[in-house]
């Protein structure tokens, strides 16, 4: 007797929603890729003199939807690292680095249009004892190299080079 009245309700019940789609698997999430490897670095250190470091980045240490950057200059037995996301609520890049120098810096941004940089990524707060904003931008991004640049605010709004590294990719 309650049989029928079982299988009318079954039919009338709405299908299940379909599973939610895998967390950070929208573009945006995948505007960061081009970073991802392993870098050999170059840079000026003043007196003539080139620098040298290396730059693990990584996109597999916490799933797909974080960064990880591990840099290492080892003449000088400097690291850093740094965890770099998308935030899907500001719509924008957020990164927190931090190194054996006792440094911690959050920046936030994205990718750019219209500038000869991809990439930008900004201080969210002034830093240093002068009060300074900074910005690090990717530049000349290509499969094999790109240009990274520091870069402080001058007081006019313009920046200026602070470091400038070159990438190249281990092969």
């Amino acid at each position: 007797m309650f049989a029928p009245l079982l299988l009318i309700a079954a039919a009338a019940s709405p299908p299940a929603p379909p599973p939610p789609p895998p967390p950070c698997t929208a573009p945006e999430y995948r505007a960061m890729d081009f970073w991802v490897g392993d870098w050999d670095l170059t840079f000026d250190q003043g007196n003539g003199r080139t620098g040298h470091a290396v730059n693990h980045i990584t996109r597999d240490e916490f799933g797909t939807c974080v960064i990880s950057e591990h840099f290492e200059q080892a003449d000088i037995s400097y690291v850093g690292t740094s965890h770099s996301t998308y935030d899907r609520l500001r719509r924008q890049w957020v990164q927190t680095w931090v190194d054996s120098q006792g440094s911690y810096i959050t920046l936030a941004g994205g990718p750019v249009a219209g500038q000869p940089w991809s990439f930008e990524l900004a201080t969210t707060e002034p830093r240093g004892p002068a009060g300074n904003n900074f910005r690090m931008i990717w530049q000349d991004v290509k499969p094999d190299s790109l240009t990274w640049r520091w870069q402080q605010r001058q007081t006019d709004g313009s920046f200026r080079d602070s470091w400038v590294i070159r990438y190249q990719r281990r092969k």
